[in-house]
C-alpha cells in the first residue's frame, strides 16, 4: 500500500464517499463511530479491540466489524492477536476538520499551558498551536481570533524553578524512556538541598502546584516531588532498577492510609467558599445547623496540611474534634505571634 497524501478535503466527507460506495453504510451513528475509531488509531500506535468496544459501547463482534469495514476502504490496518491494532507506517489521510466548539476549546487549552507547564513544554505547545490553527477554516480562525484576548488565567503560585526551564520535559522523557532522573530538591523541613536519584512514576496536580511522585533511591521507598522546590534535574540515561504500577495505584494506596476524624462547625457564610478547597483535605460530608454548617474530614495530616489550611478562616470556625487538632493550630498560632 502506498502511502497516501491528501490535504485539500475534509476526512470525515472523504471517508463518507469511500465507506458508502463500498459498504453501504445505512446509518449515521455508525458512520461517525467508525470515524472515531480510525481518529482513535491514529492518535495511538496500538489501540486494543476491547478498548475500542469499552469507548463506545458495543460489543467485540461489532468493532471487528468496523475494522474490516475500514480495511475494505483501503485503510491498511496491521492487526497482532493479543495485542491490538495499527495502521501501517507511512499512511497518511486528509486532515480532521474541527466544529466551532472543538476550535474553541483550543483558546483554554493554550492559555492553561501558557501558564501551568514550564517554559520548555509551553513552547512546543505553542508550535502545536500553529499547526492546528493551519488547518482551520476561516471561520473557526476568526472564532479563536476573537477569543485569545479575551481570557485570561493567572495561576495563584510559582509552579517551577525558572532557573530549569525544562523540569517537565525531563521527567516526560524520563517516564517515557524509563530512565532515571537525578534531582536536586529542597524539602521545606531541610536547611540545604539534598541530591536524589529518583524513578519518576507520574506526575499530578493538586492543591495549586506540581508534583512527581517516583521510587527515591536514596529513601528506597516512593516519594512525591513539588516542582517548584526543585534546583536542578537532569535524566541520567540510566535504567529504572524496577518495575513501577501507574500513579493512579500509588495515590489510592496513599488514601487508604491511617486517617483521624475532624469535625469543624463552620459559619454559612464562609462555608460555602471554603468548600471548593475541602475535597484535598479528606472532605465528607456537611450538615446544615442554623447558621452554621458542620463540616466532617477524614484527613491524615493533622501536622502542617489541615491546620494550616484551617487558620485561614479560624476566626469564622470553631473544632469540634479531634482535642490533637486543636492542641496543634494552637501551636502554630504561638509560633505565628512569636514572630510578629
Amino acid at each position: 500500500m502506498k502511502p497516501f497524501f491528501k490535504t485539500s478535503f475534509n476526512l470525515k466527507s472523504y471517508l463518507w464517499s469511500i465507506c458508502y460506495s463500498i459498504m453501504g453504510i445505512d446509518t449515521v451513528k455508525r458512520f461517525d463511530r467508525i470515524v472515531a475509531i480510525l481518529i482513535q488509531m491514529q492518535s495511538k500506535r496500538i489501540v486494543k479491540a476491547q478498548e475500542l468496544a469499552d469507548r463506545f459501547g458495543v460489543s467485540l463482534r461489532t468493532v471487528y466489524r468496523d475494522i474490516r469495514t475500514l480495511e475494505a476502504s483501503g485503510v491498511p490496518i496491521v492487526s497482532e492477536a493479543g495485542v491490538g491494532y495499527s495502521i501501517m507506517d507511512g499512511y497518511r489521510l486528509p486532515p480532521v476538520m474541527f466544529t466551532r466548539e472543538e476550535a474553541g476549546s483550543f483558546v483554554a487549552a493554550e492559555k492553561l499551558m501558557q501558564k501551568f507547564t514550564d517554559a520548555s513544554l509551553g513552547a512546543y505547545h505553542k508550535s502545536a498551536m500553529y499547526k492546528i490553527k493551519s488547518v482551520l477554516r476561516g471561520k473557526e480562525k476568526d472564532w479563536i481570533a476573537a477569543l485569545e484576548s479575551q481570557v485570561i488565567i493567572d495561576p495563584a503560585q510559582v509552579l517551577f524553578n525558572e532557573k530549569i526551564p525544562n523540569a517537565l520535559e525531563v521527567l516526560f522523557e524520563s517516564m517515557a524512556e524509563k530512565k532515571q532522573v537525578f534531582l536536586k530538591y529542597q524539602s521545606l523541613e531541610a536547611d540545604k538541598p539534598s541530591e536524589r536519584h529518583i524513578e519518576p512514576v507520574g506526575l499530578f496536580h493538586e492543591n495549586n502546584f506540581w508534583y512527581v511522585l517516583g521510587y527515591c533511591h536514596l529513601r528506597k521507598d516512593y516519594r512525591q516531588f513539588r516542582t517548584d522546590r526543585m534546583m536542578a534535574i537532569r535524566c541520567i540515561g540510566q535504567p529504572f532498577e524496577l518495575l513501577h504500577g501507574t500513579i493512579d495505584e500509588y495515590r489510592s494506596k496513599k488514601s487508604e492510609g491511617k486517617k483521624t476524624k475532624i469535625r469543624i462547625l463552620v459559619d454559612r457564610t464562609v462555608a460555602r467558599y471554603i468548600k471548593s478547597g475541602s475535597k484535598s483535605f479528606g472532605f465528607v460530608s456537611e450538615e446544615i445547623k442554623d447558621d452554621k454548617v458542620e463540616m466532617t474530614f477524614m484527613c491524615a495530616d493533622l501536622v502542617h496540611g489541615f491546620p494550616r489550611w484551617y487558620m485561614m478562616f479560624g476566626d469564622h470556625a470553631k473544632i469540634l474534634e479531634p482535642e490533637t487538632l486543636k492542641i496543634r493550630v494552637k501551636e502554630l498560632l504561638k509560633q505565628t505571634e512569636r514572630m510578629l
